[in-house]
């Protein structure tokens, strides 16, 4: 797990407060891996200690050498979820984004948030249901993975729009990241509406494109 932005990597620690060996990290990694693989088919709510040791070939005894209880844990997944979700910042930042070539990189973008959306939608389902009933901690992982595409594309929108254009970048990013958000997770929603989903793909790739930018869709 990587150390926030402009921090020093903190080591992880055992719930006694050790500093865990490579085998020890090692262990605890299988459990966190385990604790998402189960996630994919059993609701948070329902996962039990036993569940996870099971499937990983331990015993509680060393689950809780590592994690105080379930919260815990998911907390570890969400962390793990999230890191990965702050790279999607690279998608944005340093891409460019005037004529056809922004084109390509809203295209980018948008499929690059959709497949990190599929690939992790059962603990970003979970990092979503804890932080909409007020747990901080997962609601802190969730700003942590969202501010930095929204700090990315505010700095775009900043470049490429002059003041004349009336658009505060940040208001702008923050609309446009919770678009890729929404949609993302509603994908079922629209197919059972019988709108094709390629279509709403298309749609999320003009919003980006005509929110960084400003201008009209150029011809491809």
């Amino acid at each position: 797990m990587a150390a926030s932005d402009g921090a020093a990597a903190t080591p992880l620690r055992a719930v006694d407060g050790r500093v865990p060996g490579r085998r020890g990290l090692a262990t605890r990694q299988r459990l966190v891996e385990c604790t998402i693989d189960l996630l994919a088919t059993t609701p948070y709510r329902d996962l039990k200690v036993t569940d996870i040791t099971r499937a990983a070939g331990t015993s509680p005894a060393t689950f809780y050498q590592y994690f105080v209880d379930i919260e815990a844990i998911l907390l570890a997944v969400a962390e793990q979820t999230v890191e990965e979700g702050r790279q999607l910042a690279s998608l944005i930042s340093g891409k460019p984004w005037k004529g056809a070539a922004g084109v390509t990189s809203a295209e980018g973008l948008v499929d690059g948030f959709l497949e990190f959306w599929r690939d992790h939608r059962s603990t970003l389902r979970v990092v979503d249901l804890l932080s909409t009933e007020g747990d901080k901690r997962f609601r802190h992982q969730r700003v942590l993975m969202l501010n930095s595409m929204t700090n990315a594309l505010a700095t775009e929108i900043t470049e490429l729009q002059s003041d004349e254009t009336g658009v505060e970048p940040m208001a702008m990013a923050g609309a446009l990241v919770g678009m890729l958000v929404n949609l993302a997770g509603h994908r079922g929603g629209f197919e059972a509406w019988d709108i094709r989903f390629d279509e709403v793909r298309e749609a999320m790739v003009r919003l980006i494109y005509w929110g960084v930018t400003g201008p009209k869709l150029p011809r491809r």
